[in-house]
């Protein structure tokens, strides 16, 4: 089993359920509702504040007054209207709940959007949504981050405003889920202040240090070879004054710094993509527990920075282009407030000893620990978004918020929020682009009167379908192509989903797909020094309606050294996960993405979830076995589902059985016992053309302490003519009976 990549034995369980959720008097969410943009409609929908120069909200506009644009083209507006919000008695200070008629209304369905360019003015109570998120900061930043935050909710609720507090470090910590209660609110603010994290240590002082102290190693390095090369000359030995200019630093002092240097760049990239990663994979949840709620929603983002690499850099994108799906304009406060230095000197110094010191090894030959010099390139690229202006302002202005920033005192600026909230445009379009090819689309709205400023989303990654999880942007050109028209594959993969009724998820279906790693491109540096590959494995499943219900998910960046490429080519990678599926039929539509050769392959399958009666016997899907291996102590991760003792069993995907290569059919089953039951009976059945061509019966062990029995056996095949079968397991315990059929392919 050594030819196997063990990706899949670290288990991801997605159920597919939001994060979040209303507390206290909770309101039905809506699955569509015209305050998102929804591209399965092939409509987009955006919402617009527009200011005037004194910051006071304009109400009067038409829709002639509006002009959108899509990528740069001028679209046609389908519909327009302005949504205000009544206002309700607040009480900052008390806490405050809807009454059963307002909860009764929320429930109603929201009406599509007036299908006429100019809609008078609506009102529209329903529940919005305000997510307070804290991001990891620093003691100071945090109680400066907790004063605005109370000073925003000082201003008072309305018990239309539903408000959750959130806490961001390595995880996700939800304080407080959306509720209408402005005491639990208070609450949770307090606590988020009281909450440690893990503050993001900037290095890049250290580095510049570092810098400065080699570009010092090196000329002095320079004057004494100057020296040394003066006496030379003088002595009348000009060649070896000549050698020793040209002579490259190889001092202990130089190398040693270059390898600090490296080290520390090396390290702080791994820390920044780790954090820029846990922010970006946190605001993505909580937009995906917003997407469901209707109209306008806001996210206020307290952060000292949101750390975006080159590797980072696509899920921040997600961000923007999920949040604009789901209707959240995130309000960015730089919780640093005012800095004693800028940070744009703070770059300006590390980018100059960044030059400095390259223009020293160039002029010197060799790298002294440094690397190569393409290496720079990337980090100067990594040094223009250091600062913290350029991640928060982007978040704001891309998804129509609001960036505060150089003040100690941000709460008052905050008042914005819930003007923005209450008073808003609402205007459709339906692309003149109809290739939903899975790209990033740029939006612009404009306001033809002079004076005025507008706040409005400005993106999304163009997708025929909507998913039950946020897209990443890995994800896009995949699923783009999986709603598109069906395409050839450029390689094999295969894939398979398995039903296995646990007692606590009787639902639960791990997936599993397959895919040569030869099959893959992988990049080679001219050096021949390092590879590297990048692809993708996206998964559908989609119900008897042809509605998505889940979409999982894996991106694979693999890299190594040059040596140890035919070892990665030689085998297959498998992707593994778990989710949850209500009973019922089920296809499943997989695709390998390679985006380094812009190839992909598809494949497809179907699977059954069986109802599930509580305390009645239930059996798995019949898996047939391709390979088994022994796991060490490390591996005790993997699925216990695939899991017999210490050994680990890999299920075929439907590949045809070769009599020559294997003369057994191998396969595990899990029996689900009842409470007190007698041990079940097994039987094996093999058909063919639906008549049975022989059975074999078997007594089954006592199942463990949670009513499980693994089984696993052989079926000899080497009688068998080649050709279609199937085989039916079925259990019995004397009271009730389950059955569970399985086809495969034999080969001479």
């Amino acid at each position: 089993m050594n030819n196997f990549t063990k990706v899949w034995l670290v288990v991801v369980f997605t159920s597919g359920c939001a994060l979040t959720g209303f507390s206290q008097t909770n309101s039905t969410a809506q699955p569509q509702n015209p305050d998102t943009i929804v591209i399965e409609r092939t409509e987009v929908i955006l919402d617009a504040v527009v200011r005037d120069k004194k910051g006071r909200p304009i109400t009067n506009l038409t829709a002639a007054d509006f002009a959108v644009y899509e990528d740069g083209v001028r679209q046609q507006i389908s519909s327009f209207r302005l949504v205000s919000r009544a206002e309700a008695n607040s009480k900052a200070n008390k806490p405050q709940r809807s009454t059963a008629n307002q909860n009764a209304e929320t429930k109603t369905s929201t009406p599509p959007p007036a299908r006429f360019k100019n809609s008078p003015a609506i009102t529209d109570n329903k529940p919005g949504a305000i997510a307070l998120v804290f991001d990891r900061l620093s003691p100071d930043a945090r109680s400066r981050a907790h004063a605005a935050a109370l000073a925003y909710i000082a201003q008072g609720l309305t018990p239309d405003d539903y408000v959750g507090v959130f806490i961001i470090d390595q995880t996700l910590k939800v304080l407080q889920t959306f509720t209408n209660d402005a005491q639990l609110v208070r609450k949770a603010i307090d606590q988020a202040e009281k909450e440690s994290s893990s503050p993001y240590t900037d290095s890049i002082g250290q580095i510049t240090e570092l810098s400065k102290q080699y570009e010092a190693a090196v000329v002095g390095n320079d004057i004494f070879n100057r020296g040394v090369a003066d006496i030379l000359a003088g002595m009348g030995r000009s060649d070896e004054a000549r050698n020793v200019m040209n002579q490259a630093p190889d001092g202990f002092a130089i190398a040693s710094l270059g390898s600090a240097i490296r080290a520390a760049e090396g390290y702080e990239k791994l820390e920044r993509d780790q954090q820029g990663y846990a922010t970006t994979h946190s605001l993505l949840a909580i937009i995906d527990g917003m997407s469901t709620l209707p109209r306008r929603k806001a996210l206020l983002f307290f952060s000292q920075g949101v750390p975006v690499t080159s590797t980072t850099a696509g899920s921040f994108k997600a961000v923007i282009s999920n949040a604009n799906r789901a209707g959240v304009s995130i309000y960015s406060i730089d919780a640093a407030g005012l800095r004693a230095e800028s940070a744009d000197v703070q770059l300006g110094q590390a980018m100059t000893a960044l030059g400095q010191r390259r223009v020293s090894q160039a002029g010197h030959g060799g790298d002294n620990g440094l690397g190569a010099m393409t290496k720079d390139l990337e980090r100067n690229e990594d040094l223009v978004r250091r600062n913290p202006a350029s991640g928060l302002s982007q978040l704001a202005d891309q998804t129509g918020g609001v960036f505060v920033s150089d003040t100690n005192d941000p709460g008052a600026r905050l008042r914005q929020v819930n003007e923005d909230l209450h008073s808003y445009y609402l205007l459709s379009y339906s692309p003149q682009n109809k290739n939903y090819d899975g790209n990033f689309r740029q939006t612009n709205v404009q306001v033809t009167r002079s004076g005025l400023d507008v706040q409005a989303r400005k993106g999304y990654f163009a997708l025929a379908e909507s998913y039950d999880s946020p897209v990443q942007a890995f994800e896009a050109p995949a699923l783009a192509i999986l709603s598109g028209k069906p395409q050839l594959s450029a390689f094999e993969t295969r894939a398979a989903a398995f039903s296995f009724p646990e007692p606590a998820k009787p639902g639960l279906v791990p997936v599993v797909v397959e895919v040569p790693a030869g099959a893959i491109n992988f990049l080679v540096d001219n050096a021949k020094t390092n590879y590297r590959a990048d692809f993708s494995v996206v998964v559908l499943i989609r119900n008897e309606e042809q509605r998505v219900v889940r979409k999982l998910s894996s991106h694979y960046l693999v890299s190594g050294t040059y040596d140890k490429l035919d070892s990665a080519l030689n085998g297959n990678i498998l992707f593994y996960q778990e989710t949850q599926l209500v009973p019922g039929h089920y296809t499943l539509a997989s695709i390998v993405y390679d985006a380094l050769a812009n190839q992909s392959s598809m494949t497809s399958s179907i699977l059954n979830v069986p109802i599930v009666d509580k305390g009645q016997l239930q059996l798995s899907s019949i898996v047939l076995l391709k390979n088994a291996e022994r796991l060490s102590a490390a591996d005790k991760q993997a699925s216990r589902l695939f899991r017999v003792g210490d050994v680990l069993l890999y299920p075929s995907l439907g590949e045809p059985l070769s009599k020559s290569d294997n003369p057994e059919l191998r396969l595990l089953i899990t029996v689900y016992a009842r409470q007190n039951s007698n041990a079940p009976k097994l039987t094996l059945e093999v058909l063919r053309n639906g008549k049975a061509l022989g059975q074999m019966a078997s007594d089954l062990p006592s199942p463990d302490q949670t009513g499980r029995i693994q089984y696993t056996g052989a079926i000899a095949i080497a009688a068998f003519p080649p050709g279609e079968y199937e085989l039916r397991a079925t259990v019995n315990d004397g009271v009730s009976q389950a059955a569970s059929l399985v086809p495969f392919a034999v080969q001479p």
